[in-house]
């Protein structure tokens, strides 16, 4: 069955419907600038909210964007992050990787199969839209790029889709890309930062019936 992430969770019952939808993923936003932005403290009262990955309940993955180690630090003494997903260079990335001892993914924005990762250097990628001048954040802008690139890649690892999904293209994304899991955030909100249920609930729907 592909994998679902929803990301950019900021409210209990969302984190309650992405629970009871027995999603795989929800994704914390630990960067400011990002509408999505919550602090360790919320975040706490967020996990605390829904059994643990251990019980049954979806993986809980800390999104960074060039994060130091003592941000990091400091928020997994308040969340018990299961996942760090990582915007920052790949050096950088597994240093994280060797410091924390979490599964770490590392996001990579595609323009070409060139930039496709050939290298098992991570627990996971995650394929989205490549970084535009002007943009204000890495991700959650809504922006799909082509899916067929990663079609007949061999992938060195688990890797998830991201980018512009929503619960209208969503199937359409996984037949063109073969994609085993699928990310999403903007695309199931009614405003910036503002999950709404319904979408949510229907693009679980879109994704578990085309997956």
């Amino acid at each position: 069955m592909t994998g679902i992430k929803i990301c950019g969770v900021q409210d209990v019952a969302t984190m309650q419907v992405c629970a009871d939808l027995r999603v795989d993923w929800v994704g914390l936003v630990f960067y400011q600038a990002s509408p999505r932005y919550v602090t360790p403290e919320q975040a706490q009262v967020l996990t605390r909210s829904i059994p643990s990955h251990g019980d049954g309940g979806p993986a809980r993955v800390g999104l960074f964007v060039k994060a130091d180690d003592e941000t990091i630090e400091r928020t997994l003494q308040s969340v018990p992050l299961d996942i760090l997903q990582i915007y920052d260079t790949e050096e950088r990335a597994v240093a994280i990787k060797s410091r924390f001892g979490l599964p770490t993914w590392l996001a990579r924005g595609v323009a070409s199969s060139s930039d496709l990762p050939s290298r098992a250097q991570f627990n996971g990628y995650v394929i989205e839209a490549p970084h535009q001048k002007g943009d204000d954040r890495p991700g959650g802008l809504g922006r799909t790029f082509d899916w067929t690139l990663t079609k007949n890649w061999t992938a060195p690892v688990f890797w998830m889709l991201a980018g512009g999904l929503n619960p209208l293209n969503v199937r359409d994304a996984l037949h063109a890309s073969g994609a085993p899991a699928v990310d999403v955030s903007s695309g199931v909100e009614d405003r910036p930062g503002h999950k709404s249920h319904d979408l949510i609930k229907k693009f679980v729907e879109k994704v578990r019936l085309g997956g």
